[in-house]
C-alpha cells in the first residue's frame, strides 16, 4: 500500500498536465463534481482495493449451516436445538493462541505500565490451574508458560476476561505497525504509561511518534490544505491529518469469535458442497463417523488430541498415538478444510457468547449472538470526544462482592459468635491483618460513595490509593517490626492479585459509556443498553412478571407503583435481595449474566464433545487448564473477495 500523501500530493500536482492534456479528475456519478481536487472542496477518494488479511488470520467464507445438536444429547441439557442460521464471512486465527503469542503480550504489558504493575499482575494466565487435589501436575505449574519447550502450546489458565484484554492489545499493536509501516507514524518502543491505542489516534489524543514527512495530505481547503491564491498544496504541517477509517488502512478489531462463527468454522462445510448443497452434514471438523485418520500411509492415527477412554490420554509407549499427555503444539494434526487447526481437541475455547440454555430458541437467524450492550464514544460539553484515560479505571463494585468474599473465606467463628480474620485467633499478626482489611475496606466505601455521585474518576482514584498507599503502609510496617519478622499469611499480595482482576480500563483508550434510553427514544431495533437477558431472563420472560396468574400481591403491587426492578429476574446469581422477602438465592440458577460459552472437547474430554455443536459454559472471570481461544475479525465488504461479482 504506497503512501496516501504522495498519492494525493501527486494528483494536486498533476493538475496542470491533466487539464492541458483535455483530461479530468475522476467525477462524483450523481453530482458531476471532482474527487480529490481541492479547488471545489476537496472530497477525497483513495486508492483501494480490498481488506488486508490480518497477521495470523485465515478468510472463513460464511454461509447457511444448521446450528446445534447433531448427535445424541447425552447430557440430557437440551440446551443446542438444531436451527438453521447464516453466518456472514469473517477471519479466524489459523490457530489457538499459544504460550509465545501469550508471553509477548505479558512483556509489552509490563514494560508499558510502568506506574501501574497491577496491570501486568492482571494479564498473567493462572498457572495454579494445573493442579488436581490427587495429581501431580507440579511441572506444568512451574514450566508449562514460559519454559521454551511449551512456547508453540496453546496457552491455558487464561479467563475470558483475559482474553479480551488481548484481543484489545493485539489490535492497538497490529494497526500501530500499519501505521509505522505506511510511513505515518515513527517506530516508538518508548510509551510508558501512555500507549498507542487505536481509538485514541483515531479520535487525535495520540500524538507520540507522528511522522512529519508521512502524514496524509488534507485538500480540505478551510482546513487550511489548500492556498486559492497561490493553486497549491500548503506546506505538510499545515495541510495534513490523522488516518480515518474511510481511508482504508486501519483494520478492524480483533475479538473472540461468536459461538455461531467458532462452531461454522469448525465443520469446515466449504470442503464438502457441491454447489448449494451440503453433501454430508458432518459429526466432527472432518468426514465420516470416526475419529482416525483413514489415509493409508496415517491410517489408525487420532485425528485430534482426546482422551480415547478411561485414563488413557496419549496411546500405548512405543506408539504414542496423538503424541500428546496434555495439550499439543498449535500446528499439530491435520486441518479442517479452511486450514484451522485443532478445531477439536487440544483445547476447548473461549467465544464471545454469554451463555444462555435457550438461546437457540430466540437468536436472529443472521450473526446469532447473545450479548450485546450497546457502547457510544463519551463526548464533551462541547460535543467532541472526551479526553481518554489517563489513569487505570475499576470495577468499585466487583472488588466489593470480591472483599467480601475474601473475608467469608478468612474467617472462622471463635466461642459465641465472635469472628476473627486469619487462622491464628489470638496474637498481633491478626490485629495487623485485621486492621489492613479494615483500611481496605474503607477505601472501597469511600470509593462506591464517590460512584454513587457519578463521580467515576474520583472513585477508581481511591481504588488506586489502596495500590499505592494501603499496601505500601502495610508491607513496611510488617519489615520493620521484629515481632512481625515471621509474618507468613501473604494477604497483600492476595489481594493485590484479586483486586487487579477488577480492571475496566487502561491509560490510553477513550472514554465509552452504555447507551440509554433517552437517546434512543425513536428507535425501533433497540432502546437499552444492555440485552444479555431479552427473551431469557429479562422480568418478561421471568417467574415474576405481573401476567404471572400464580404472582401473589406483593409483585403485582410493586410492578403498579413502579418499583418493581428489572435487574432482579433469572439468571440474576449473586444479587444481594430478592422481591419482598425472598432471598436472592432461591430466584437464581448456576447461570448468570457472567456466564460465557466455550466450544470443543479438550486434551482432558472424551470424543463426544469433538463435535463442534457441543457447548458449556463457565464464568468470565475463571479459568482453566483446558480452555485456550483464538481471535476474530471482521470481515468488511464483499464475503469471498473483490472477483465476487465479475
Amino acid at each position: 500500500m504506497k503512501n496516501i500523501f504522495v498519492y494525493l500530493c501527486s494528483i494536486f500536482l498533476a493538475t496542470a498536465l491533466i487539464s492541458s492534456c483535455g483530461t479530468e479528475y475522476e467525477t462524483s456519478s450523481i453530482t458531476g463534481w471532482d474527487f480529490n481536487n481541492p479547488k471545489n472542496g476537496g472530497f477525497q477518494k483513495v486508492p483501494y482495493t480490498e481488506q488486508e488479511t490480518g497477521p495470523g488470520l485465515i478468510l472463513i467464507e460464511g454461509g447457511a449451516f444448521t446450528m446445534g445438536r447433531v448427535e445424541q444429547d447425552v447430557t440430557y441439557e437440551n440446551h443446542n436445538v438444531p436451527r438453521r442460521v447464516t453466518v456472514s464471512s469473517f477471519y479466524l486465527d489459523e490457530t489457538e493462541i499459544s504460550n509465545f503469542h501469550w508471553c509477548e503480550y505479558m512483556y509489552w504489558t509490563g514494560r508499558t505500565y510502568t506506574e501501574y504493575p497491577m496491570i501486568y499482575k492482571k494479564s498473567l494466565p493462572d498457572t495454579l490451574s494445573w493442579r488436581e487435589k490427587l495429581g501431580f501436575n507440579e511441572k506444568y505449574v512451574e514450566y508449562y508458560l514460559r519454559h521454551p519447550a511449551y512456547r508453540d502450546y496453546p496457552v491455558v489458565g487464561v479467563s475470558w476476561m483475559q482474553a479480551n484484554e488481548f484481543c484489545r492489545w493485539r489490535t492497538d499493536r497490529v494497526n500501530e505497525y500499519i501505521l509505522i509501516r505506511e510511513g505515518i507514524l515513527l517506530m516508538n518502543p518508548n510509551q510508558q504509561n501512555e500507549p498507542f491505542t487505536t481509538d485514541a489516534y483515531m479520535a487525535g489524543q495520540y500524538e507520540q511518534g507522528l511522522n512529519p514527512q508521512g502524514q496524509i495530505a488534507n485538500l480540505d481547503p478551510s482546513k487550511g490544505g489548500y492556498d486559492p491564491t497561490t493553486g497549491k498544496l500548503k506546506e505538510r504541517d499545515l495541510a495534513t491529518r490523522n488516518v480515518r477509517m474511510s481511508d482504508g488502512i486501519i483494520l478492524p478489531r480483533y475479538r473472540l469469535p461468536t459461538e455461531a462463527e467458532w462452531e461454522f468454522a469448525a465443520y469446515g462445510l466449504i470442503g464438502n458442497t457441491i454447489d448449494e448443497r451440503v453433501i454430508e452434514k458432518r459429526i466432527y471438523p472432518w468426514d465420516g463417523h470416526w475419529v482416525r485418520n483413514p489415509q493409508e500411509n496415517f491410517q489408525g492415527d487420532m485425528l485430534a488430541n482426546f482422551v480415547r477412554g478411561r485414563g488413557d490420554y496419549m496411546g500405548v509407549s512405543g506408539h504414542l498415538n496423538d503424541n500428546a499427555d496434555v495439550t499439543a503444539p498449535v500446528f499439530s494434526y491435520w486441518p479442517n478444510d479452511y486450514g484451522l487447526y485443532n478445531m477439536a481437541g487440544n483445547v476447548s475455547e473461549w467465544v464471545l457468547d454469554v451463555y444462555r440454555p435457550l438461546t437457540s430458541e430466540d437468536a436472529d437467524e443472521f450473526r446469532p449472538f447473545r450479548g450485546n450492550v450497546f457502547k457510544t464514544k463519551v463526548l464533551s460539553a462541547s460535543g467532541s470526544i472526551d479526553e481518554k484515560y489517563n489513569i487505570t479505571l475499576y470495577d468499585v463494585l466487583g472488588i466489593e462482592q470480591y472483599i467480601t468474599e475474601f473475608k467469608a473465606e478468612r474467617e472462622e467463628k471463635v466461642g459465641q459468635g465472635e469472628r476473627t480474620y486469619g487462622y491464628v485467633t489470638k496474637n498481633r499478626v491478626d490485629s495487623v491483618e485485621r486492621e489492613l482489611l479494615k483500611t481496605v475496606e474503607q477505601y472501597v466505601k469511600d470509593a462506591k460513595d464517590l460512584l454513587k455521585n457519578k463521580q467515576t474518576i474520583e472513585a477508581s482514584n481511591k481504588i488506586q490509593e489502596i495500590f499505592d498507599q494501603v499496601f505500601e503502609d502495610f508491607e513496611l510496617q510488617v519489615e520493620q517490626d521484629p515481632s512481625l519478622s515471621g509474618y507468613s499469611i501473604a494477604i497483600s499480595p492476595m489481594l493485590r492479585s484479586g483486586m487487579s482482576d477488577y480492571i475496566l480500563n487502561t491509560p490510553g483508550n477513550v472514554k465509552m459509556r452504555e447507551v440509554t434510553a433517552e437517546e434512543n427514544m425513536k428507535r425501533s431495533n433497540y432502546r437499552i443498553a444492555d440485552n444479555i437477558d431479552y427473551l431469557d431472563g429479562d422480568l418478561k420472560s421471568s417467574v415474576f412478571h405481573p401476567g404471572d396468574p400464580d404472582n401473589n400481591k406483593l409483585v403485582l403491587d410493586q410492578f403498579n407503583a413502579g418499583t418493581m426492578n428489572e435487574d432482579f429476574a433469572m439468571y440474576q446469581r449473586g444479587k444481594e435481595t430478592g422481591y419482598g422477602n425472598t432471598p436472592a438465592a432461591s430466584l437464581t440458577t448456576l447461570i448468570s449474566d457472567k456466564s460465557r460459552v466455550f466450544k470443543g472437547a479438550s486434551w482432558k474430554d472424551r470424543a463426544y464433545y469433538l463435535n463442534p455443536g457441543t457447548r458449556r459454559f463457565l464464568e468470565e472471570n475463571r479459568s482453566s487448564s483446558s480452555i485456550g481461544f483464538r481471535c476474530a475479525m471482521d470481515r468488511i465488504g464483499s464475503p469471498s473477495g473483490m472477483d465476487a461479482w465479475q
